[in-house]
This record gives C-alpha cells, sequence and structure tokens, in this order.
C-alpha cells in the first residue's frame, strides 16, 4: 500500500514507519520534524490547508495514499499545558480524519491511548484484568482528547460506512534501549501502577498497526495494544492484592501476563505480541 504516517518521525512513528517499509509498503511520513529525503514531508497537521494538500499529492513526493496511520500528538500529559495539548492533538486529529475523507482513503489507522481506561487508577478499575467493554474514563486533558477523537470517529464512520477507523489504545511505548531500567521497578509496586504495569514494544506497535490497516472491516473499533507481559517480575496476584485489594477479578491473572487485555486484539487483528524486556 501507499501509505502516510502522520507523526512518522515521534518514538513509535519511527518504527511504525520503518517495519512497515521492510513489509514492503510505500510509506511517506508526514511530521513538522525530520530528515529531508523522499520518504518525508514537512507538515504542521494542526493547518487543514496543509495537511489535505500534502495527502492529496506533493511534487516530487507522491501522488496520494491508500491509508493514513496517525500518530501525531503530544504524547502524553504534563509536556505542555492542558490547553496547548488539548488544541494540538483535537485539532491535528480532526485535519487528518477530515483531510483523508476528502481525498476519497476509507482506511485509516490511528493511536488512541491506554490513559482513556482510567490512567492513572488512582480510582481503580471496575475490574482487572481491564478491557475495552467498559465506558471510557479519561482523568487528564490528553486523555479527555483521545476519548473525543474516538467519539469523533464513531461519528464519521456513522456518516460514511464505507470508512474504516481503527483506534489502537496503546500502551506505554518502549524501545529495546529502555528495558535496562526495568528490574528496578520491582522495588516499588506502586511506582508502575498507573497503568496496571503495562507497556508495549514498539516493534509490535508496528505489528499491530499493520494487522489493522489490512483488517477487512469497515467502521470504527478500538483495541488495546500491549505486550503480553508486565513491567515486573513481581507475580500479578501480589501485586494486586497490595494495590488494588477488593477489586474484581475478570478472568485469570496468570503469573506476569498483562493485565491490559489484549484478547480482542488477539482475536479480531490476528495481533500476537512477539517482544518482551524479559528477552
Amino acid at each position: 500500500m501507499r501509505i502516510a504516517v502522520a507523526g512518522g518521525s515521534g518514538k513509535l512513528g519511527r518504527t511504525v514507519v520503518r517495519e512497515l517499509r521492510a513489509g514492503g509498503d510505500d510509506v511517506v511520513s508526514l511530521d513538522v520534524v525530520g530528515e529531508r529525503g523522499p520518504g518525508f514531508v514537512r507538515v504542521d497537521l494542526t493547518d487543514f490547508g496543509q495537511t489535505l494538500d500534502a495527502i492529496l499529492g506533493v511534487d516530487d513526493r507522491h501522488t496520494g495514499f491508500d491509508a493514513i496511520v496517525h500518530l501525531a500528538t503530544i504524547p502524553a500529559p504534563g509536556i505542555l499545558s492542558d490547553v496547548a495539548t488539548f488544541h494540538n492533538n483535537i485539532r491535528a486529529t480532526y485535519n487528518v480524519f477530515q483531510a483523508a475523507r476528502r481525498a476519497g482513503i476509507r482506511n485509516i489507522v490511528y493511536a488512541s491511548s491506554e490513559t482513556v481506561l482510567g490512567l492513572p487508577f488512582d480510582v481503580p478499575p471496575p475490574y482487572i484484568p481491564v478491557d475495552e467493554d467498559y465506558a471510557a474514563r479519561p482523568e487528564s486533558t490528553y486523555s479527555l482528547v483521545k476519548h473525543l477523537e474516538e467519539q469523533m470517529a464513531i461519528e464519521l464512520v456513522r456518516w460514511d460506512p464505507s470508512l474504516k477507523i481503527v483506534a489502537l489504545r496503546f500502551s506505554n511505548v518502549m524501545d529495546p534501549s529502555d528495558y535496562a531500567e526495568f528490574p528496578s521497578f520491582d522495588d516499588d509496586a506502586r511506582a508502575r501502577k498507573w497503568n496496571l504495569w503495562g507497556y508495549i514494544d514498539a516493534r509490535d506497535g508496528a505489528q499491530a498497526v499493520k494487522r489493522a490497516l489490512d483488517w477487512d472491516a469497515t467502521g470504527f473499533d478500538r483495541f488495546i495494544i500491549a505486550a503480553a507481559d508486565t513491567v515486573m517480575t513481581r507475580p500479578n496476584a501480589e501485586l494486586v492484592a497490595e494495590v488494588f485489594p477488593g477489586v474484581p477479578l475478570k478472568g485469570e491473572l496468570g503469573v506476569n501476563d498483562t493485565l491490559l487485555s489484549i484478547d480482542k486484539a488477539r482475536r479480531l487483528l490476528g495481533y500476537a505480541p512477539a517482544h518482551s524486556w524479559r528477552d
């Protein structure tokens, strides 16, 4: 496919671009930063005119796309002011979705976030492992935008039943170079309780993107995307008993299995995480 990756210079975006190209796709990164070359176009995605023009075609670069992967975002709370985070992220996402629709692109995959599940879980989750079945619980401006983006996607596919928008609720993205720190997490069960001790290897994040692009479907759906295990060596039963006593259990916890359920992504997308910090 000819694929635009909005935010292709970010931590996850770099890996997604690399892995899609390795699989034979023709990929162009659209971002405000990046190295000049045939696979990169500098675009301010908060500007609709630039976004639409870049998606429709750029001289000497491309003449349009078959699919859009939208990863461009202020990636977490607290990096900018709340209002700057809100304005940047909601505007960029609307612009990418709307430009794709205007360009006749029916295949959109984008980065939602684990934060919509209720992170940092100062209010305990309704059950563990968490999944996509309960209503969003945004607890920050960043998370609120992610929830609103999902609601926007729901309405856009209602307007256009031929459209597919897949929201991937990525866990905390990690590169292999980040794994040296993981053994220290065992010292304090609460240090990483904010996302139920979850993470996602960027390479598995790229796999999820590709599987979502290839998924033969229309409409909107959302998937939690995490590694198959936690960041801890301590067993799940011990962690949950210490940090979330009294929270109902929904199924087996496993010893170190992810508590961000990826069962839906496995079942519908064929997602199969292949990388672990334990390796």
